[in-house]
């Protein structure tokens, strides 16, 4: 599993560079992409950054159109972080490669098998979302140096 992880973590790298994006910029837009529209509080606690670097970063996204802004109805001090990357192209495009090669790999196994290998991710999903706070609140605990 540590290889698998470590060449997902360093396609993720070579998508951002190809991208002209830092790695915790594609990791937002990634998460933006799973949770749908968010304050930069709840992507701060997402991500791990501090809130000062989320600014940051939103404004990069920003710039990049990858991201607006918008005042949140319920609370005007609050703004909320809208995804828009889907409606960029060079996000598709460099996705494709992958998507293809994924297909054709999933094209070699069994409907049965599938099923088994989607069970084991999804579990392996829930374990590391698991390890992810586990981690998270064992470095909040430590006291700073």
């Amino acid at each position: 599993m540590r290889g698998l992880g470590t060449r997902i973590i360093l396609h993720q790298q070579n998508v951002a560079a190809s991208l002209g994006l830092y790695n915790n910029d594609l990791i937002s837009v990634d998460i933006l992409r799973e949770t749908g529209p968010i304050t930069a509080g709840e992507l701060s606690k997402h991500t791990g950054l501090a809130t000062g670097s989320i600014t940051a970063l939103v404004d990069r996204l920003e710039k990049n159109g990858y991201v607006r802004r918008e005042n949140d109805p319920s609370d005007r001090r609050r703004v909320i972080i809208v995804p828009q990357y889907e409606e960029k192209e060079e996000i598709i495009n460099t996705y494709v490669p992958l998507h293809n090669a994924m297909v054709n790999l999933i094209s070699s196994y069994s409907p049965e098998e599938l099923d088994l290998i989607t069970q084991f991710l999804e579990k392996a999903g829930t374990v590391l979302e698991d390890q992810i706070q586990h981690l998270s609140s064992m470095a909040q605990s430590k006291p700073s140096t």
